[in-house]
């Protein structure tokens, strides 16, 4: 494979100017006076990217959009010229926007691949809004989201979609177009791999009807080819759809970075003064692609992207960071079960543990990358590489109520109990795994595989579903309702109708999986 284009040598000063824009020029990105910046002339489509928000709160959101009139332009600026553009935003209260209620301007910079950020705020909880983005007499597309419920209220229910896993090229995003259709929807949870960092030829573009230039054949590396593949994913309207539709937060896997990279080490020998470079500018595509508050952008090969909000007093979410701090591959059974080995890293640790314990919730939802059930020890790439660290976890999650862990990465459907020690078979249950198959990553799939025998074989594993689609979860002081929705096909086009593959219900401080 090809080797990154930076120098062999690169000091932290040039990971900087790498991987971020400055923080004054960072702030422009979220909120600006009135921008000094010279008129664009007049463009189709800037807002070919959609719209998006997400880190919601009860009193605002995080708007994003990244204006792109040629989003597959293969510099990685969607045919944007390299200087500042004045972004203007409104949120209403109704879609035709006959009640403003919040405006203001950001400025699309270069730097950032003229992507913004607003954090909005000052507006009621548990409210339906609208928002939009203008540049000179351009509109965007509408965006709608609700605002979290205050502090400590009582909340009659709330609902989500759980995704992951987008391998753009192995099908259409069929899943995606039904949960925007869902009717109740909150907010969507992507829990890793939002893009795959693979070239595109003709051996996996499975999608049929899509076509792409040679410059999707090699694997990405640059920050310009990040930003495109971000772009390419993106260009989906099923994709634009979901995003539209409801507030969205997101872990990332490995392939938003390089397949099974492990915090600053390549699985494929890439040296590491070189594979700093690539993290680098990986995070930063990511910071400028989603609706991630200032807290998510990266400082060189090193961000934040732990999050946390309640919905009132019925549900405390946690998102987590499975692979930038985690412990290299085991080489011995021995390693593997030391009890310093760590996923999450000390600090991160402390941070959920201390977040578990400290809950009021009824629910207490957690969102990594990777699976956290017991399956096979030598899947060591999932927390069954990590069992002193899991049962940390595991004893976190116990002193919590209702703890459920939500989870994608294996392209399959799963459905599980948490057992509070997977070493004793007569341990009690603590808590459930919702685990979502992909979008479109391995194609069509099956309902069964090879490797069902592998998951079905443990008596807490409920649920295996090898299809595509996404999970539905609706939450009430009374129980946890989870949908596993699946399509039959998504290479041939984008009409498969969903189908329920299993359901089942979770009561309250029983926390146990029951079909229904």
């Amino acid at each position: 494979m090809p080797a990154p284009a930076p120098p062999t040598s690169l000091s932290r000063r040039r990971l900087l100017q790498a991987s971020g824009a400055s923080a004054a020029l960072l702030a422009l990105g979220i909120s600006a006076p009135e921008a000094d910046a010279e008129p664009l002339p007049h463009r189709e489509d800037l807002f070919g990217l959609g719209v998006a928000s997400g880190a919601p709160r009860p009193d605002g959101a995080v708007l994003w959009t990244r204006l792109a009139p040629e989003p597959l332009a293969e510099d990685g600026h969607g045919d944007m010229p390299l200087r500042n553009v004045s972004v203007r935003w409104q949120v209403a209260r109704d879609a035709e926007f006959s009640d403003i209620v919040q405006r203001g301007q950001a400025l699309a910079q270069p730097e950032l691949a003229h992507s913004v950020h607003p954090r909005v705020e000052g507006l009621e909880p548990a409210t339906e809004y609208f928002y939009r983005f203008l540049v000179g007499k351009q509109i965007s597309p509408v965006g709608r989201l609700r605002t979290l419920p205050a502090a400590g209220a009582d909340v009659e229910s709330f609902s989500f979609g759980v995704v992951s896993c987008q391998a753009w090229y192995h099908g259409h995003f069929t899943a995606h177009k039904h949960l925007a259709a869902e009717e109740n929807l909150d907010l969507v949870v992507f829990v890793g791999d939002y893009i795959y960092e693979y070239g595109i030829t003709e051996s996996n573009l499975w999608r049929q009807g899509a076509a792409v230039s040679a410059a999707h054949g090699v694997e990405i590396e640059t920050l310009e080819q990040y930003r495109l593949r971000y772009a390419l994913f993106k260009s989906d309207p099923h994709l634009q759809a979901v995003h539209a539709r409801v507030p969205a937060v997101a872990v990332w896997d490995d392939h938003e970075v390089q397949n099974n990279y492990i915090a600053d080490t390549s699985a494929y020998a890439i040296p590491p003064e070189l594979f700093t470079y690539r993290i680098a500018v990986a995070y930063r595509a990511f910071y400028e692609n989603m609706p991630l508050d200032l807290t998510a952008l990266p400082d060189g090969p090193d961000t934040d992207i732990t999050a946390g909000f309640d919905v009132g007093s019925l549900a405390r979410f946690s998102l987590l960071d499975s692979r930038q701090f985690r412990d290299p591959v085991p080489e011995s059974a021995e390693e593997q079960y030391a009890e310093d080995r760590t996923i999450l890293g000390a600090e991160q640790e402390q941070w959920v543990t201390g977040r578990l314990e400290e809950s009021e919730a009824t629910w207490n939802l957690l969102a990594n990358g990777v699976v956290l059930t017991a399956i096979s020890e030598d899947r060591t790439d999932m927390w069954d590489g990590y069992p002193a660290a899991r049962q940390r976890l595991l004893d976190a999650m116990a002193a919590s109520s209702n703890p459920v862990m939500l989870t994608g990465d294996i392209h399959k459907h799963v459905a599980a109990e948490l057992h509070a020690d997977f070493t004793d078979p007569d341990a009690e249950t603590i808590g459930v795994e919702l685990v979502c198959t992909s979008i479109a990553s391995d194609g069509d799939g099956a309902e069964t595989d090879g490797y069902t025998s592998d998951w079905t074989q443990h008596e807490y594993v409920k649920h295996y579903d090898g299809r595509r689609g996404y999970l539905h979860v609706r939450l009430t002081p009374e129980e946890l309702t989870a949908s596993f929705y699946i399509v039959e096909w998504i290479e041939a086009d984008d009409t498969a109708p969903k189908q329920l593959s299993a359901r089942f219900t979770a009561p309250a401080d029983d926390p146990r999986l029951i079909p229904a």
